[in-house]
């Protein structure tokens, strides 16, 4: 047996809050966990100032039913199958995006800030990774950096931006010891980061997104 791959042209969707113009001071990119839709994660941001915000969110490639054949549909970035080209197909369609929304948008007119949560952190970080678009700010909640990542190549990419680390105390997919673990990995390959903890669970908190974004 002899596997061949093709490139094909592939519609994807992502979603827009709030409209763009004059007064947007923030362009927020954020990717969304394993197992949820883009509409329904881009809700997380609707208390940020909407002349100010304009929120983009892009959608894992991968949608699925849930549970059996008729559940509720959700998406993913990838799996261990055919990982690289996996990989490599979200960091195109999200560059496609990046630059249909800044073709009506100037950029020194924003600050540009990525989230990527849980799953999304992941995607996110391998995205900036390809040195293709400028970002001011990353934001890596509930998640870190992959550990395969080739961080003497990139390090230098992401010391050029501001990476925040926000975890919930009590997150149940990232316990103390594994929040201790990332952020060792990060201070041994020297990427430069502040770590926030809140109390919670594993989700976006408002209230902390809200003081974030105030530091930006």
């Amino acid at each position: 047996m002899q596997q061949k791959n093709i490139v094909i042209p592939k519609t994807a969707r992502y979603f827009i809050l709030n409209e763009p113009s004059e007064q947007i001071e923030q362009v927020w990119f954020v990717c969304h966990g394993y197992a949820q839709l883009a509409n329904y994660f881009i809700n997380n941001f609707d208390g940020l100032d909407k002349k100010k915000h304009l929120i983009i969110a892009p959608e894992g490639l991968h949608r699925f039913y849930w549970k059996g054949f008729s559940d509720k549909v959700v998406a993913s970035w990838m799996t261990k199958e055919e990982r690289e080209s996996d990989i490599l197909d979200y960091v195109n369609y999200l560059n496609a995006v990046y630059l249909e929304v800044f073709s009506a948008l100037k950029y020194n007119n924003v600050k540009i800030n990525v989230l990527g949560f849980s799953q999304g952190t992941s995607t996110v970080c391998r995205w900036l990774a390809n040195e293709k678009i400028k970002v001011d700010n990353l934001i890596l909640w509930a998640g870190a950096f992959p550990p395969d990542m080739n961080f003497q190549k990139c390090k230098v990419v992401f010391n050029e931006l501001k990476t925040y680390v926000i975890v919930g105390y009590e997150d149940e997919f990232i316990n103390e010891a594994e929040s201790i673990k990332q952020s060792d990995l990060l201070n041994k390959n020297e990427i430069e980061f502040e770590l926030i903890r809140f109390k919670g669970k594993h989700e976006i908190d408002k209230d902390v997104l809200n003081e974030l974004q105030k530091r930006f």
